[in-house]
């Protein structure tokens, strides 16, 4: 009670300002500087972003803004007795919506239907999250410490920069300037000079966690005290007015959240003001055996939904977009034979179109035929309409693959956001779940994807088929594969051990030939068979194609698939089984819609706009009668028109199937999981040798490590033409590290170097110009050591791989 006795006689003495006066960091009641702790914790953990940033130079520019510490004249009028005091700072979560920083969906400002139901939604979870830990300190379950340092460098050296917001980094950044300046001078005058960078004035650091070693917050303290998380009673998120209060503003070119609170003093009927909890541990920083809480690498510094009332916004947000889409689709079937044509016209863009519009924004083009430019993926998935893959999805994978035993732990191309977009995982998840007969993960935002491996056996082991099947492809369009083709190969291969469940691989042999194929009339037999050629043979190159589908087959194969549950195929040999289905996608589709979509103009060859229903009839389970419909009878017969399919693919082969998507409905049973629409998982690109933009191509052969290259020239693409993001002379480099970002040889780690630990060490090495890996040359070399391993395995798997084992493969059979 006398605390707030004396915080409500602090408040009757203030400057009687018409609005708010500014308070200096001794003045600031322990309150105010405690619940400025708690939410400069429990705002990044319910958005899902880092705490702050390590370092001025960290690629995640998360930092607070300056703290402002106000005196609310209003408060009374909230009803709270005695007034109360508020502050009010705010987050940067850079551009696009805030998707680059942050994991929850920020309401947007141009959502004009929804936006106040959400902003409201929004400051509510997040009052309710800090109040929720206000509450539970009692039991212990959070812990908060202060750390007493001589000098505010003393800190720094402790922590890094995480612990300031934007004015405390001006401070002191400031103080530096000034003491090189005094030194200048002095040594100008002749005079003793000074230190530099004294370490600044005694600061206290304030550190608040969970009982699971979660970290909340961490920060230089606007204060000299802090009190038990009880006394605060409740905070109040001041939000009624927008312009000097709390304010949410979301659109492409910026995102920050901005918090205005007030800290409520406990009611009459609790007027000890928690006096029960033990005091706040104070320990001296300078203290070499001070048990210090790294902060890099933690949860705290992870681009996760932290708490429970973050995962519950984020469901809400997606209930209502997904009742918005129910809406619309409802209102789309009701006039969709009479409106498909005008629709399709205004939706879609002329391919010419979209690459000059591309070209405006950052040069990036992306689309069925044609990938360049700096390719920016959270713009990709807003174009696109896809979904960001994220850690609770991830959790659910892990919950039916590594959690039933199937594979040790996640891929690292999902652990590394290489696989970063879907649609309908979820549903895929779902299917799994029930096959297996397990929950879902809990969504309380408080675990992690697990990154050690596991030897659990799984738990139910289905006697049923599968529910789903893989589907993915290749087009064949040269002799040898590069690194950029297997990726995708490399990914379903694991994710059909992870699944156990049968997979389609479609060579597109004759796309490649509507695309590329040549006709030349001196090839035309002339009905003698000279040389042994057929007399009766065109004078085109369709076989030209065809006997690359076998040579990529082999390729394909020694990726290591499952062989009884993988069926490979070619267009030219097995689409009389998919006929039937390509004529319902013709029907369904207009030419205005594949034009559309595609770009074609009245130029193009009748196969090109027909090839689309041709990838598209392998989504649907029909298309393969006997591959996915047969079985010895009993629980192990499955039937092949309710089969959901999973499709991983690079995102630039999306506009094949969310043409697909939009006319899945008439090609299924009504109940069919998924209403026949496939589920894709997207990937990034792989970033050719000359820059990390764009995709590797075979038309350069220096922009591609092939399959079929020896070490000696793995070495030399690699050194000779691999782009580097390192400086240019050996100072700047230890100076300034090199810039990750666009260094091809770590963006090819991160593809094929499996241990985590070891990628990290690198990358902390070479971003900072220290270190065994403090160069390229050095990082080159490891490189080269892991692609020459990696082909190796590759060559000698494929030297196994025969024409009669790729007629094997290719033979149509059950693979259930």
């Amino acid at each position: 009670a006398n605390l707030w006795l004396s915080l409500a006689a602090a408040i009757t003495n203030a400057t009687k300002e018409p609005t708010t006066t500014t308070m200096s960091s001794s003045e600031v009641p322990p309150e105010i500087s405690t619940a400025h702790l708690l939410l400069r914790g429990v705002l990044p953990a319910f958005i899902g972003c880092p705490i702050g940033s390590s370092s001025t130079s960290s690629t995640s520019t998360v930092r607070p803004s300056a703290f402002q510490m106000t005196y609310r004249k209003e408060l009374p009028k909230l009803g709270i007795p005695n007034g109360g005091l508020s502050g009010k700072f705010g987050y940067n979560l850079g551009k696009r919506f805030g998707g680059e920083l942050a994991s929850l969906s920020v309401p947007k400002d141009d959502d004009d239907e929804n936006r106040a139901a959400a902003v409201e939604k929004f400051w509510e979870g997040l009052e309710d999250a800090a109040n929720r830990l206000i509450q539970s300190s009692s039991s212990k379950e959070m812990t908060m410490k202060r750390m007493e340092f001589s000098s505010e460098e003393e800190a720094l050296s402790k922590f890094g920069e995480v612990i300031f917001d934007a004015g405390q980094l001006a401070s002191r950044d400031k103080r530096i300037k000034k003491e090189l300046k005094a030194a200048k001078e002095a040594k100008e005058k002749g005079e003793s000079v000074p230190a530099v960078t004294s370490g600044g004035a005694a600061v206290s650091v304030g550190q608040l966690s969970s009982s699971d070693s979660q970290l909340f917050s961490l920060s230089l303290l606007h204060g000299d005290n802090l009190v038990p998380l009880s006394s605060l009673g409740r905070i109040k998120i001041l939000r009624e007015n927008p312009k000097n209060e709390s304010n949410i503003v979301c659109n492409k070119k910026k995102c920050e959240v901005t918090i205005k609170f007030c800290v409520v003093p406990p009611s009459s009927s609790s007027s000890d003001g928690g006096g029960d909890d033990a005091a706040v541990v104070v320990e001296n920083g300078n203290n070499t055996e001070l048990g210090v809480t790294l902060i890099e690498g933690s949860k705290a510094m992870s681009k996760e939904i932290r708490l429970e009332e973050g995962t519950n916004y984020e469901l809400w947000t997606q209930q209502m977009r997904v009742e918005a889409m129910s809406t619309l689709s409802a209102t789309t079937t009701a006039q969709e034979e009479e409106s498909a044509a005008s629709t399709t016209a205004e939706a879609t863009v002329d391919n010419t179109q979209a690459k000059a519009k591309a070209a405006a924004a950052d040069d990036m083009v992306v689309t069925a035929f044609e990938v360049a430019g700096s390719i920016d993926y959270n713009k990709l998935i807003e174009q696109f309409g896809s979904k960001e893959l994220t850690p609770y999805l991830l959790r659910r994978l892990e919950n039916v693959t590594v959690k039933q035993g199937t594979v040790d732990r996640l891929h690292r191309f999902l652990r590394r956001e290489i696989f970063f977009s879907h649609r309908d995982i979820e549903k895929i998840c779902e299917l799994l779940e029930g096959w297996y007969g397990v929950s879902p993960p809990p969504m309380d935002g408080d675990h992690d994807v697990e990154m050690t491996t596991t030897t659990t056996a799984p738990a139910n082991k289905p006697t049923s088929p599968c529910p789903i099947y893989l589907y993915t492809g290749r087009g064949p369009s040269s002799a040898a594969m590069h690194l950029g083709h297997l990726v995708p190969f490399l990914f379903t291969a694991w994710l059909q051990k992870a699944f156990q469940c049968p997979l389609v691989i479609q060579m597109t042999d004759d796309e490649k030939f509507i695309f590329k194929g040549e006709y030349t009339s001196e090839n035309s037999g002339d009905g003698t068979g000279a040389n042994g050629l057929d007399p009766n043979r065109t004078g085109d190159n369709l076989d030209y194609f065809a006997n690359l589908t076998t040579e990529n087959a082999k390729d394909i194969i020694a990726c290591d698939f499952i062989p009884d549950k993988t069926f490979l195929f070619s267009d030219l040999d097995y689409v009389g089984r998919m006929y039937p289905n390509i004529v319902r996608i013709w029907k369904a589709v207009t030419v205005n819609q594949v034009n559309g979509v595609f770009g074609f103009d009245s130029s193009a060859n009748i196969g090109k706009t027909a090839f689309p229903a041709i990838q598209a009839a392998p989504s649907f389970g029909s298309s393969f009668p006997n591959v996915l419909g047969g079985g010895n009878g009993g629980s192990d017969v499955a039937n092949p028109a309710t089969l959901a399919c999973l499709i991983p693919c690079a995102i630039d082969q999306d506009p094949y199937f969310r043409l697909t998507r939009d006319i899945a409905h008439k090609l299924v049973p009504s109940h069919h999981p998924l209403q026949g629409k496939p589920s894709l998982i997207h990937s990034k690109f792989f970033p050719p040798l000359q820059g990390a933009q764009g995709k590797m191509s075979s038309s350069d052969a220096n922009s591609a490590i092939f399959l079929t290259d020896t070490f000696e020239d793995i070495e030399r693409k690699i050194k000779q033409h691999a782009f580097s993001g390192g400086q240019d002379t050996k100072k700047k480099q230890e100076e300034l590290g090199a810039n990750l970002d666009v260094d091809v040889s770590y963006q090819w780690l991160r593809f094929f170097l499996e241990d985590d630990d070891e990628l990290i060490r690198i990358g902390k090495e070479y971003g900072s110009g220290s270190g065994e890996h403090w160069s390229t040359g050095k990082v080159k070399a490891k490189l080269v050591a892991v692609l020459k391993d990696l082909v190796e395995e590759h060559q000698e798997r494929r030297n196994a791989v025969t024409d009669e084992v790729v007629k094997q493969w290719m033979t149509e059979r059950c693979i259930l």
